[in-house]
C-alpha cells in the first residue's frame, strides 16, 4: 500500500515523529472536543436542533477558522513556530479546562465565548503544523509528508472522537459527563505541549525572524488571490474544490438532523449520538479509502481527471439518498462521500502546490483556506433556509447532487485538452 510505504518513509527521521507525535496526540484532543461540543450543542435533552441552530453552531466553529486563517502565516513568519506550537497547547489547554468548569456551572454566551477561543487558538496550531514540515523532512520526502500528516491527524481525532463517545456512553448522559469529556481533551492539549518541548525553539523555522503586523494578513491574502487568478490550473482546482465544499457542507447539516430527528426519537439523544457517531466512523473510514485509492486513481487518469470523478462518486451518492434513505444506506454514503471529499483535497492541494510560485505559496493558501471555510459557512446559512428539521427533503439532497455533478462538469470542461498531472 502506497499509503504505509510513504509513512515508514518518513517515521525514519527523528525530528519528523517528534513533530508528528505532537499531531497526533494535539488532534485526538480535538476529537474529544468535538464530541463534547457535539453533545452540548445538538444532543442535549435541553436544546432541540433544529436547521438553524445546527448550521449556526457550526457556521461559528467554523468561522474562526475563516478570520484568523489570514493572519496566522504573516504572524508565523515572525514567531518561533515550535513555540506556537507549545503556547497554543497550554493556552488551549487552560481554556478548555475552563469550559469544563463553565459547562458544569453555566451555559451562557461566555461558554461561546470560549469555544470560539479555543478554535481560535487551534487555526494558528494547525497553521503552525503546516509550515513547520519542511524543516523536519528531506525536500524529496515532503508530497509523501504533505500527504500522511493531515490523514494521520484526521484519524487520530477520529480516535480521540470515539474515547470521547465511549466516556458517555459510559457515564451516561449529562453536563458532568461532558466535562469530564471536555477535561480529557485539555489532557491530550497539555501532553502535546509537553511533547512540544522535546524539539529545540529554533528547528521548525523561521529561518529569518521578519517584522510583520497582522495587518499584512490582508494585504496577503489579496497578493495570494490574485495570483492564484494568473494561475489558471490554480484558479480552476479552487473554484471546483470551493462549490464541493458548498454541496458537502448542507450534506454534513442535514446528516445532524437526520441522527438527531428521523432516524431517532428527538426525546432520545442518546440512540441519536450512537448513530451518529457511527456516521462519523463512516465518514473516517472513507477518509482512510481515499488516502490508499487516491494514488492510483490519480496515476491512472491524472490529477486533475481523478478530482472530477471524486463529484461524480459523490454527486450520485446524492441522488441515491434523494430517492431512498435508511441507516445502512447513510453509512454507506458517508463513507464514499467521505472519500471523494479527501481523495479531491488531496489532488487540489497538490495541483495549488504545484502551479503557484514559492514566493506566494503560503500567501496562496492563506486564500484556499478562507475559500474552503467560507463555502462552508455560506452552506451553512443555505441549510438553515432549506433543510427541514428531521433532516431528509427529497428536493434538498437532488440539489445537493446536482451541486456535486455541477463542479464535476464544470472542471471536467476546464481542464479539457490541458488535464494536470502532478508526482
Amino acid at each position: 500500500m502506497p499509503f504505509v510505504a510513504d509513512l515508514r518513509v518518513v517515521l525514519r527521521g527523528r525530528d519528523f515523529r517528534r513533530l508528528f507525535a505532537v499531531r497526533l496526540v494535539s488532534q485526538a484532543g480535538d476529537g474529544a472536543f468535538q464530541v463534547a461540543l457535539a453533545s452540548l450543542v445538538f444532543f442535549s435533552p435541553e436544546r432541540a436542533a433544529t436547521a438553524g441552530a445546527a448550521a449556526g453552531a457550526l457556521a461559528a466553529s467554523v468561522l474562526p477558522y475563516t478570520l484568523v486563517g489570514p493572519f496566522a502565516g504573516v504572524l508565523l513568519d515572525r514567531w518561533r513556530r515550535r513555540q506556537v506550537l507549545l503556547v497554543a497547547n497550554a493556552v488551549r489547554t487552560l481554556i478548555v479546562v475552563a469550559i469544563a468548569v463553565l459547562v458544569v456551572v453555566d451555559v451562557g454566551p461566555s461558554l461561546y465565548v470560549a469555544v470560539l477561543a479555543a478554535l481560535s487558538v487551534n487555526r494558528f496550531f494547525l497553521a503552525g503544523l503546516g509550515a513547520s514540515l519542511p524543516h523536519v523532512v528531506p525536500d524529496d520526502e515532503l508530497v509523501m509528508a504533505n500527504a500522511v500528516s493531515p490523514t494521520c491527524g484526521t484519524l487520530a481525532a477520529i480516535g480521540g472522537g470515539f474515547l470521547g463517545y465511549g466516556l458517555r456512553q459510559l457515564l451516561g448522559v449529562g453536563d458532568g459527563t461532558d466535562a469530564l469529556v471536555l477535561l480529557a481533551a485539555a489532557l491530550a492539549y497539555a501532553t502535546s505541549a509537553v511533547l512540544a518541548t522535546r524539539m529545540s525553539p529554533g528547528l521548525l523555522g523561521p529561518d529569518h525572524l521578519v517584522e510583520a503586523r497582522p495587518a499584512a494578513g490582508v494585504h496577503a491574502l489579496v497578493d495570494g488571490a490574485r495570483h492564484v487568478r494568473e494561475r489558471r490550473p490554480a484558479f480552476d482546482a479552487l473554484a471546483a474544490i470551493g462549490l464541493h465544499r458548498f454541496a458537502y457542507g448542507i450534506s454534513f447539516i442535514a446528516t445532524i438532523l437526520l441522527c438527531r430527528n428521523h432516524f431517532a426519537d428527538p426525546a432520545d439523544v442518546s440512540s441519536g449520538f450512537t448513530l451518529l457517531a457511527l456516521v462519523f466512523a463512516a465518514l473516517g473510514l472513507g477518509f482512510a479509502v481515499a488516502a490508499v485509492i487516491t494514488p492510483l486513481g490519480s496515476t491512472r487518469w491524472g490529477t486533475s481527471g481523478w478530482v472530477w470523478r471524486c463529484f461524480v462518486a459523490a454527486a450520485l451518492t446524492e441522488y441515491v439518498v434523494a430517492v431512498t434513505i435508511s441507516v445502512p444506506l447513510l453509512l454507506v454514503a458517508a463513507v464514499v462521500l467521505g472519500a471523494a471529499a479527501q481523495g479531491s483535497k488531496i489532488c487540489v492541494d497538490a495541483i495549488v502546490q504545484a502551479c503557484v510560485d514559492d514566493d506566494y505559496r503560503g500567501r496562496v493558501f492563506s486564500f484556499y483556506d478562507v475559500v474552503f471555510n467560507l463555502a462552508f459557512v455560506i452552506a451553512a446559512a443555505t441549510a438553515a433556509l432549506l433543510v427541514p428539521t428531521d433532516g431528509y427533503s427529497r428536493p434538498v439532497y437532488a440539489l445537493i447532487g446536482s451541486l456535486y455533478l455541477l463542479a464535476a462538469v464544470g472542471y471536467a470542461r476546464a481542464v479539457r485538452g490541458h488535464p494536470v498531472q502532478v508526482h
